[in-house]
């Protein structure tokens, strides 16, 4: 039976009350981002408040599935961090609690919201996705506010063009009016100026009312005329001239019908039902193509009977074309040359034409049975971000909305271009549609995966220091000694005993330098053959450190400084890769690898002869600075 416990109120309690401020500001964030690409056709057309807050809905109803995953990811990742910022998850596991029994409550809440986030992919979403797609449609068709912008030519109303040079924003009165009418066509161009204007809606609110005072009409007269080659035309003077100009500014819902073919308004049973009745139709128009292409061939390959017969008594089994065109004149040869060319034409250009019909069926059932599978994972992915943020934070440590909004963004981003790139690459055919449209998935999950064992396992994953490390002892990078004076000192050195300890030091490096001549290239063989540890050299890095360990007790800070300058001794580098001798053996048969390998040999040798030397001069520095303290 499962119990509540006071832990799981608690770890609940606090992811809920992250995830309800991130998932409002995803929502807001994706809303801002699918108003931004339609702003441009909205703007300016006097929109009700009704209709603008029916948009804002259903485009919400529409994004929630998208934003669920992004604020699952950022809330886990809050959560948690916060957690490991104040030592919490840290008391938890104290007590004896792992990591995932921890997370049990969030991963079960995370579970609801996958299946909320299905059914609104699949009963709220399509019905949702249709209305708003036809209230875009409706809102776009709907006719602009009548705006006339200063010192430019206005021509959203259908049939003119006005020009305003100045706009008294009280009054409301037009300063130096030009307008084109060209509602009876370019070539009766009805052209009108006045010094001022007024223009107002009919309370109906499908007309303009315009207002001209003094000025003048200029009208073409061709129609009354079209044989004269000279175009007459009227010129009018007006103290004060109205006129009504059609103008439709009633906002009208579309049929939205038209959506039916989009797999984006259908739930998953409608969308396989329309795979179904698309592949039927597919096959019947292939069906219906492979006939006409093979009847066609018959008829244009299969010779008459007449032609049977006079092949059958010539006893001509196949026909030479290549003979009987080089018997043809050269007019001939041209007529036939132009006649095929013509005739390849038309068919490339037919067959162009009917294989576009296929590749448009192709290209719609690929679409529907993406659709189909990307309502499952978009619901995957809230559990799976959540198996991502939450190891995260605990492993980060981080709380706040710092670390944690830009690891957020990052993932969500990476998730998002591999989505989007992938099922683009399968809808145009080029990929497994399924492979396409789980390729987030099967990518993220693992990653997911591997983030909660980690940190399940207290891996240090993310410790910085342990990849600096690692590359430095690739690389061949090593840090200099830091010896600082100590606050409080227990014992002081024994001077003259680590005075023998130097000579004897300087002597073995002196002994060894001699005996293996480091700066001359290694035998190729040994290198990969010789697995031995070099002992030597170890010891002298053992005393070393001794010594080291030893004198930094002192009280001289001129001392503690010369003992900077003796250097890390690699203990291996400079013998061979690896412990194993047959896997050095191997290494060393790959020529090219083993090379390299043999090159980067050589380099650690004459590094080694180099800190050699520097061991030499620094212990001699040393027993000098000893002697002065001494005497």
């Amino acid at each position: 039976m499962l119990r509540i416990k006071k832990l799981d109120i608690f770890v609940l309690k606090s992811f809920l009350l992250l995830f309800a401020g991130t998932f409002f500001i995803c929502l807001f964030i994706f809303m801002m981002q699918f108003l931004w690409r339609y702003v441009d056709e909205l703007v300016g057309k006097g929109l009700e408040m009704n209709v603008l807050a029916q948009f804002f809905f259903l485009s919400a109803l529409t994004l929630i599935p998208l934003s669920l995953p992004l604020a699952i990811l950022l809330a886990a990742l809050m959560t948690f961090g916060n957690f490991g910022e104040r030592y919490e998850l840290l008391s938890m596991k104290a007590a004896g609690i792992p990591l995932l029994r921890i997370m049990r409550p969030v991963v079960l809440f995370c579970m609801f919201l996958g299946i909320m986030s299905f059914f609104f992919q699949n009963v709220v979403g399509p019905k949702a996705q249709k209305e708003l797609w036809t209230l875009l449609v409706s809102m776009k068709q709907k006719s602009p506010e009548v705006d006339i912008p200063e010192g430019v030519f206005y021509s959203d109303i259908e049939g003119y063009n006005i020009y305003v040079k100045q706009k008294d924003r009280e009054t409301g009165m037009l300063k130096d009016v030009l307008i084109y009418n060209f509602s009876d066509g370019f070539e009766n161009a009805h052209i009108i100026w006045a010094e001022e204007g007024k223009l107002e809606l009919t309370a109906d609110k499908k007309h303009l009312f315009l207002h001209l005072y003094n000025g003048e009409q200029f009208e073409n007269l061709r129609s009354q005329s079209v044989i004269s080659r000279n175009v007459p035309y009227r010129r009018e003077t007006f103290r004060e001239k109205h006129t009504l100009i059609a103008f439709d500014t009633n906002f009208e819902m579309v049929d939205g019908n038209f959506l039916n073919q989009r797999s984006d308004i259908k739930n998953m049973r409608e969308i396989s039902l329309a795979i179904d009745s698309l592949n039927m139709y597919a096959d019947s128009v292939g069906r219906s193509l492979y006939t006409e292409a093979m009847d066609r061939t018959y008829k244009t390959t299969t010779p008459t009977k007449r032609d049977s017969t006079r092949l059958a008594e010539q006893k001509i089994k196949y026909i030479n074309t290549d003979s009987i065109f080089n018997g043809y004149t050269s007019a001939q040869k041209l007529k036939t040359l132009n006649s095929a060319k013509n005739r390849i034409s038309s068919l490339a250009s037919e067959w162009s034409m009917k294989s576009f019909t296929t590749k448009d069926i192709d290209g719609r059932i690929r679409g529907h049975r993406s659709d189909w599978h990307k309502k499952i994972t978009l619901s995957l992915a809230c559990l799976i971000f959540f198996f991502i943020g939450a190891p995260l934070g605990a492993i980060i440590r981080k709380g706040g909305l710092g670390m944690p909004v830009v690891i957020s963004v990052l993932i969500f981003v990476l998730y998002y271009i591999i989505d989007s790139g992938a099922t683009r690459v399968a809808k145009s055919g080029e990929m497994n549609i399924v492979l396409g449209t789980w390729m987030s998935t099967i990518i993220l999950a693992p990653l997911g995966g591997f983030l909660t064992y980690k940190s399940n396992k207290d891996s240090v994953v993310f410790n910085i220091d342990v990849y600096a490390a690692f590359f430095r002892k690739i690389l061949g990078i090593r840090v200099s000694r830091h010896i600082f004076k100590k606050e409080v000192i227990i014992h002081t050195p024994d001077y003259p005993a680590v005075a023998e300890k130097l000579e004897r030091i300087s002597e073995e490096c002196a002994a060894y330098a001699a005996c293996h001549k480091l700066l001359g290239p290694p035998n190729y063989y040994r290198i990969f053959t010789n697995n031995t540890p070099d002992d030597a050299i170890a010891d002298i890095s053992r005393q070393m450190e001794d010594v080291i360990e030893e004198l930094s007790n002192s009280t001289d800070s001129v001392l503690l400084n010369m003992m900077n300058n003796y250097p890390f001794l690699s203990v291996k580098a400079h013998k061979s890769l690896f412990d194993n001798r047959w896997l050095n053996m191997l290494c060393g048969l790959a020529v090219p690898v083993g090379l390299l390998l043999w090159l980067n040999i050589w380099r650690y040798r004459v590094r080694l002869d180099k800190d050699l030397k520097s061991i030499i001069k620094t212990s001699r520095d040393i027993q000098e600075r000893m002697k002065q303290n001494l005497s």
